[in-house]
């Protein structure tokens, strides 16, 4: 038997219904905000509430089923719907809190009828994905063993911080993992725990999680759940593995493992512009293999500009993710970035990355600081060419 998480999931899957034909707008916006309550019901196991302890999504909604009960318009467009009784089971609204009100403006406390969708979107409530959230929230519980988890979210804050992780977009469907941090609704997210993975009826895999929030709450998700909670929240991110090892290595040891070379690279162009600051303008970029293998057919990629570069500097690492070590140097240099178009061989204009107005000497420098492990917050301003923070 599917409890109320896993149900919603199953529903999550399907598109929303077609509106059925014969109905209104007003009718269809009534409904939707009508059957909006009876989720909450099912959920929660009760009516909605007033009462400024409650949740404020559960204040509106009960004001909305306040105004769904005093109207007889609506009372008898609902009935049909309400296998809870919740247009009966409860007191109707005092007269003289109604009759306060003309039929628009009750209907205005339902939304705007000029909008379609307006009942599902009352003034001053978020959107559904920040509605989601917020029901997340309510279901947590305080996390008994939080000491045993605090120390993580430092350590992840602080990698954050000096650049060892990274954040990333979550992608629809990416993989959730023990051990794996995200960030959702703001929040540092940990999953602590996985039970055994099971089949839904639509033929998906999931399994239950036990999520570790950075507030010292807990909640018991479904790993789907949390998927599409955070593909869904614009600002949902996934959390990089830290590197391992050293960043840079003076000198190699035989069981060393070499990752790779940070190249600094300028350009030979005519370029007018490219021309007049040459000595600024270089290209910061990682390489697995040898730096003149990669460049051998510069003059013919967009990439370097299609033209010939020569190689500045070359700084070996050892034990780290050479993509992430790329992604570091350009958070740094962001504000310098080179914003040049040029057209490639066929035409087709083409806007170069990884190239920067940076001197050469800020670079060693930065290098010097990831050495050292204080490049934490630092970035580069243009203004006075120095890093700074």
């Amino acid at each position: 038997m599917l409890d109320l998480d896993e149900l919603r999931a199953e529903l999550d899957e399907f598109a929303q219904p077609e509106k059925k034909a014969g109905r209104s707008p007003r009718e269809e916006r009534i409904i939707a905000g009508f059957e909006e309550i009876q989720r909450f019901v099912e959920q929660t196991g009760r009516t909605p509430k007033h009462g400024e302890d409650n949740d404020i999504f559960e204040r509106l909604y009960a004001v909305r089923l306040d105004r769904l009960r005093a109207l007889d318009e609506c009372r008898s467009l609902l009935t049909q719907f309400d296998h809870q009784g919740l247009l009966t089971g409860a007191e109707i609204v005092k007269a003289e809190s109604v009759d306060s009100l003309s039929d628009e403006e009750l209907l205005a406390e339902l939304g705007d009828s000029s909008s379609p969708a307006a009942i599902t979107e009352l003034r001053h409530v978020r959107t559904s994905a920040e509605k989601r959230a917020a029901e997340e929230i309510a279901n947590r519980e305080k996390c008994k063993d939080f000491e045993n988890f605090q120390p993580l979210f430092k350590d992840v804050e602080s990698d954050i911080k000096s650049g060892t992780r990274q954040t990333r977009p979550f992608g629809k469907d990416a993989r959730v993992d023990v051990g794996n941090f995200f960030i959702l609704g703001g929040q540092l997210v940990y999953v602590a725990e996985k039970g055994e993975d099971f089949q839904t009826p639509n033929g998906h895999m999931d399994a239950r999680l036990r999520v570790i929030y950075d507030n010292g709450t807990e909640s018991n998700l479904l790993l789907r759940s949390l998927q599409r909670a955070l593909y869904k929240d614009e600002a949902g991110r996934r959390l990089t593995e830290p590197s391992a090892g050293p960043l840079f290595s003076e000198v190699w040891d035989d069981d060393d493992i070499e990752s790779g070379t940070i190249y600094v690279l300028r350009s030979l162009s005519d370029h007018p512009f490219i021309s007049e600051h040459r000595e600024l303008i270089h290209k910061i970029g990682v390489t697995g293999g040898k730096v003149e293998t990669r460049i051998a057919n510069a003059s013919h990629d967009a990439t370097y500009l299609l033209a010939d570069v020569e190689v500045v500097a070359t700084y070996k690492l050892a034990g780290i993710n050479r993509a992430k070590m790329e992604s570091l140097f350009h958070r740094i240099f962001a504000a310098a970035q080179l914003d040049l178009t040029i057209h490639d061989r066929f035409g087709n204009p083409v806007k170069p990355r990884e190239w920067f107005l940076v001197p050469l000497h800020i670079i060693d420098e930065a290098v010097q600081r990831i050495r050292e492990g204080s490049i934490s917050g630092v970035t580069y301003d243009p203004q006075t060419a120095q890093l700074v923070g």
